[in-house]
């Protein structure tokens, strides 16, 4: 298997001479930017296996370069962690709603970021052998082929949005608090709010359109996958 492509969109010298010290263990292929109109070019040259996009970016700030890899059909899947100074909620909301699939918060370990990086790969090639195709009323998601589709039409979802229908498909009727949902999607002991897991939600319910309506929220509780 060929090394990881690692692409760190981050403005601060002294933050990229850590990543790559933290880095230079882990075999990752690493490029660096800092702009994001200098990301985008070494994304669309290279592409990447991950990346970590700095918000406060000089000129093109973080949110407009994240808008922008997404609206690319190459790089509408690939994890990208943000990394924020701003801890508050709504920062963190906005960047979830806009499609990341995970952050840290500045000043953050670089063994943290590491472990992060680490899970959005293994996401992306650890599929459980019993799972293969699931059909869900209108749904069908195809985990060897990390496809998901509404009626024969591809959905355009993210790692983590992908991630959280397999589960959902896999464990249809299911009543799951947000706590267990981050377990399932992100490992134990990952530091997610609840209103970060609401907003991933939401995010997939719209991009299945009616079929949105199949995961149900179970007040006080969580949410649950019914079936048609």
């Amino acid at each position: 298997m060929s090394k990881p492509n690692i692409l760190i969109i981050e403005d601060d010298p002294e933050i990229q001479e850590m990543l790559s010290l933290a880095f230079s263990g882990e075999g990752w292929k690493l490029r660096q930017a800092g702009t994001g109109e200098e990301g985008l070019g070494l994304l669309k040259k290279y592409g990447a296996d991950c990346i970590i996009l700095d918000i406060m970016l000089p000129g093109m700030d973080g949110f407009r370069t994240l808008k922008k890899i997404r609206a690319e059909e190459k790089s509408r899947n690939i994890p990208l962690i943000l990394a924020t100074a701003k801890g508050e909620e709504p920062d963190i909301v906005a960047g979830l709603e806009l499609g990341a699939d995970d952050y840290v918060v500045k000043p953050y370990s670089p063994r943290v970021l590491v472990a992060r990086i680490r899970t959005a790969l293994r996401r992306l090639e650890e599929i459980p052998e019993e799972t293969k195709v699931w059909r869900r009323g209108k749904l069908t998601l195809d985990a060897p082929r990390h496809e998901a589709a509404l009626e024969g039409r591809l959905l355009d979802l993210s790692a983590t949005e992908f991630t959280l229908l397999l589960h959902f498909m896999s464990h249809p009727d299911i009543v799951f608090s947000r706590n267990q949902i981050i377990d399932a999607v992100h490992g134990p002991d990952y530091p997610v709010t609840d209103r970060s897991v609401d907003v991933q939600v939401l995010a997939l319910r719209k991009k299945l359109g009616e079929a949105g309506e199949m995961i149900e929220t179970i007040r006080g509780v969580g949410y649950r996958f019914k079936e048609e």
